[in-house]
């Protein structure tokens, strides 16, 4: 399944950024919502990390090599790094845009699973798309 690991291994490579860009957003946010959203991107880096994990397991199970380099993720993402020094709020609607972007490219993963008949891989995306629907509703809701 050549083109499944391709699409597993480009998520693979989104989600690495998208760790990497919530420890940043983790250890440098600053303002009156410190403690909260210090909280929040903790347990979103958690979460990204152990997405980080089974994607690259499914593309092992698969047969295929998955990203595991820095080099190669950065080269490979979609997603791109934050210049400069955001602001508190302005991270976290980079939050949202990370996960509408990444839900985007999750559904759009689930239709190849679909259509390559992967039922595992369909499933694993799915949930992961669901979930950050309704993370990305609650940072929005945050925003106001």
């Amino acid at each position: 399944m050549p083109a499944m690991t391709d699409t597993l291994n480009a998520l693979l490579a989104d989600y690495q950024v998208h760790y990497q860009r919530m420890r940043n957003y983790h250890w440098n946010v600053r303002g009156p919502q410190f403690f909260q959203l210090h909280a929040k991107f903790e347990e979103l880096y958690t979460g990204a990390a152990l997405k980080v994990d089974e994607l690259a397991e499914r593309v092992l199970t698969l047969g295929a090599r998955p990203y595991s380099t820095l080099a190669e993720a950065l080269g490979a993402a979609r997603l791109k790094e934050d210049e400069g020094r955001p602001d508190a709020m302005a991270m976290v609607k980079g939050t949202v845009d990370d996960l509408d972007r990444l839900n985007g490219w999750l559904r759009a993963g689930v239709k190849d699973a679909e259509k390559a008949g992967d039922e595992a891989t369909l499933n694993l995306l799915e949930a992961f798309a669901d979930e950050q629907e309704k993370t990305a509703w609650m940072m929005r809701a945050f925003l106001g």
